[in-house]
Order: C-alpha cells, then sequence, then structure tokens
C-alpha cells in the first residue's frame, strides 16, 4: 500500500506516519527515511521528537537529505518505507550549503520518487500543507511553494490513500481505510 499524509506543521502528522508503517510492515525490514538536515535549535528538536516517537517501533533510519533515489541501492525495496517528509527534501534540494539555488529541484525529485513509487510496494509519504494563507510571497519561496504542491500532487496520483492530518484529526481524501491498517 502507498500512502500520502499532508497537514500542517506539527500536528502529529509523523507519529500518524509511524504508526500506519508499523501496520503495514510484513515480516520485511521497517526503514525510517528521514530526510531533515537540521538548520537551528528548532529542527534539533523536531530530530529528537521524532526519534524518542519511533523508539522501539523497529525502524532503521536512513538518512537521506537529498538524493532520494539513492535509497533504492541502500534498501530492501520488499521493506516498508517512511519518507519524512517531502518538504525537508525539496528544501535541501532547492536550498543547498553551497548557497546555490537549484531551480530544477522539483524534476530531479519527482524523477526519483517516480522511481522509487515503481519499485517500493509499502511506502508512507509525509508532506506540509503550506498553502491556505493568503499572504504574498517573494518569487523563490512562491517557486518553492508551487515546487511543493506539484510534488505533493504526483505522489497522491500515484499512492492508493491520501490523508490529511488536522490538528490529530485524519482525513481520508482518497482511498478506502482499511481494517488492516485503521
Amino acid at each position: 500500500m502507498k500512502i500520502f499524509i499532508s497537514g500542517g506543521c506539527k500536528n502529529g502528522k509523523s507519529y500518524h506516519a509511524q504508526w500506519l508503517a508499523k501496520q503495514m510492515q510484513n515480516w520485511q525490514p521497517l526503514y525510517y527515511i528521514a530526510t531533515m538536515n537540521a538548520t537551528d535549535h528548532e529542527d534539533d528538536e523536531r530530530i529528537v521528537r521524532h526519534r524518542e516517537e519511533r523508539h522501539g517501533w523497529g525502524f532503521t533510519t536512513i538518512e537521506q537529505w537529498r538524493n532520494i533515489e539513492n535509497i533504492l541501492q541502500i534498501c530492501d525495496p520488499r521493506g516498508t518505507f517512511l519518507l519524512d517528509s517531502l518538504t525537508a527534501l525539496l528544501a535541501n534540494e532547492m536550498f543547498t550549503s553551497d548557497s546555490c539555488i537549484h531551480a530544477n529541484a522539483y524534476e530531479k525529485i519527482a524523477t526519483g520518487l517516480t522511481e522509487i513509487l515503481s519499485q517500493i510496494n509499502n511506502i508512507v509519504i509525509v508532506s506540509d500543507y503550506i498553502y491556505s494563507d493568503a499572504i504574498v510571497y517573494n518569487p523563490l519561496t512562491e517557486q518553492y511553494r508551487k515546487s511543493l504542491a506539484a510534488l505533493d500532487r504526483l505522489v497522491a496520483e500515484h499512492c492508493d490513500v491520501v490523508l490529511e492530518v488536522c490538528h490529530t484529526q485524519v482525513i481520508t481524501h482518497k482511498g478506502a481505510a482499511t481494517s488492516a491498517i485503521y
């Protein structure tokens, strides 16, 4: 099963995604693909919280901040995967440490995700919903937001189930909740 989860920041998406991935695990490896490259104290705290939340669940954590397609060489594709998150992955690919802005980050990630989704049967992918405010952003921020929206649409199209987490409440937008998972 392929599941996409979106929603606002810090609302329970990651915990719910961890629970879903654990339910989908079928005696195969369980991978947590961590995409956040900490840039400040708040990021460090979030990473620690996520590690504590999944402690004892059996996840093997793979730090993959960029080049997401490389997980296919690192991990057993028969396993169950949790990719958290597209939001951080895009930021890492688009805004690299060499201070370059990579406008083609969307294409690179889309190619990698399409390859991954064609080879992995069980995956939960998390993204942040950052589209509902009315603020006018600078062109670079708008490019990032549009790129994330395009990645979200691509993943949602390939997934069996699309969920939104809103204040810890789960809303199903695509697919049916199955008793095997819920």
